[in-house]
């Protein structure tokens, strides 16, 4: 089958809420469903396709058996699959973070560094993210700042919307604040290097680490250029593309399109519901839902009332 649906690994960070469970349709036993990884290879949390003969096995797997010229020709640049999606729920404020680049990652992590973007799914109103600092800093104030607990006095806050888009390099500093739901595209990477929690402990008792020396080392002490264009595109950078879609119902009722053997394609349904077709068969989606399509699928058509992040290498 060309396009199959995805079913994500699930994390239970201590900051999560229930909004992943109750209003994306996500099916996890626990309290708190902090992150869902939606498009994963990654062993931290794999994804699992959900559909078609190969229900059950999990995205790498899926590859492996079809082979990788189902992810198109420019993933041949990537040794590894290059792209992890998520949505976030926040019930409260992450943990001040910052994530290093690929040279440093690779150094001391053995794993790629991290590049990523947010979409502002929904957010309460008067929600806020930290990103980057509201004026320039050296190394020596941040590292007290860090050790003394005023790291936010020299913070940028952004408030947020729905729709709002973020495009974090790496070295950034950053974090969600409560009340948002994002959906994260990043590189496929799980190197964090926290600097700040709150003095917040987790279910048995201990503070989280923190990375202070690491994060030393890579955070842009500067303040950060938020309006970043990538038009036409949302965000565009060497890693990945996303996009974004929108059918009314109306006027915009359906979106045809051809998926070529350039790039597989993610399908991210942000609101709404809908099927698209494809190669002779049919996938009913509904939001919270993630889909994959296959390089060199070919024609496709999507019909329905829905938001969309349609990402691309």
């Amino acid at each position: 089958m060309a396009i199959v649906k995805l079913r994500p690994g699930c994390k239970d960070y201590l900051w999560g809420g229930r909004k992943l469970i109750t209003d994306f349709h996500k099916e996890y036993e626990g309290d708190i469903l902090a992150e869902t990884w939606e498009l994963s290879c990654h062993p931290d949390a794999p994804c699992y396709v959900d559909s078609g003969e190969y229900a059950g096995e999990t995205l790498e797997e899926y590859i492996r058996m079809e082979g990788r010229k189902i992810l198109g020709k420019h993933a041949r640049q990537f040794e590894q699959f290059p792209v992890l999606i998520k949505f976030i729920d926040a019930a409260q404020d992450l943990s001040i973070q910052v994530h290093p680049g690929d040279a440093y990652a690779l150094e001391h992590e053995h794993q790629y560094g991290k590049t990523e973007m947010w979409y502002v799914v929904d957010c309460d109103e008067e929600a806020s993210l930290y990103y980057g600092f509201s004026k320039e800093i050296s190394t020596d104030e941040l590292e007290q700042r860090i050790r003394d607990n005023t790291l936010l006095e020299v913070l940028n806050k952004v408030y947020v919307k729905k729709g709002d888009v973020l495009f974090i390099e790496p070295g950034t500093i950053h974090a969600i604040g409560k009340g948002c739901v994002i959906a994260e595209i990043q590189q496929n990477s799980n190197v964090t290097y926290r600097v700040y929690d709150y003095g917040r402990k987790d279910k048995n008792g201990k503070e989280r680490d923190l990375h202070i020396e690491k994060a030393l080392q890579v955070t842009k002490r500067i303040p950060m250029l938020r309006q970043k264009s990538f038009e036409p595109h949302i965000a565009s950078c060497e890693y990945f593309t996303v996009d974004k879609m929108v059918l009314n119902g109306g006027i915009m009722k359906q979106l045809s399109g051809v998926i070529d053997r350039a790039t597989f394609v993610s399908f991210l349904i942000l609101e709404g519901s809908g099927t698209i077709y494809a190669d002779g068969e049919q996938v009913d989606f509904r939001k919270g839902d993630s889909l994959f399509a296959t390089a060199d699928t070919g024609d496709y058509r999507m019909e329905g009332t829905c938001e969309v992040l349609i990402t691309t290498l």
